[in-house]
């Protein structure tokens, strides 16, 4: 006895398939709002950047200062690598 797979595959969720990838294409072309994901989801996920985004400011101004290159910084005033 052989167990389907499971898949996270919206191609499986359509009903009206014939079973070729070229139909679903067709029809996810024809039916562009039934496979868009909803508003709530993709306004959660804008609200989730914002944050991730905020936070990693807050992280960025919090750390702490180095000077990488501390010693050449006033031996080459013109800008030249020589």
């Amino acid at each position: 006895m052989t167990r389907k797979k499971k898949t996270r595959s919206l191609a499986d969720k359509v009903t009206i398939r014939t079973g070729r990838r070229k139909d679903y294409k067709k029809w996810r072309h024809d039916n562009p709002d039934a496979v868009a994901p909803s508003r709530r989801f993709v306004a959660k996920k804008q609200q989730q950047r914002k944050l991730q985004a905020v936070r990693k400011l807050a992280r960025q101004q919090d750390g702490q200062n180095i000077a990488i290159h501390p010693d050449k910084e006033g031996d080459n005033p013109s800008g030249d690598r020589s």
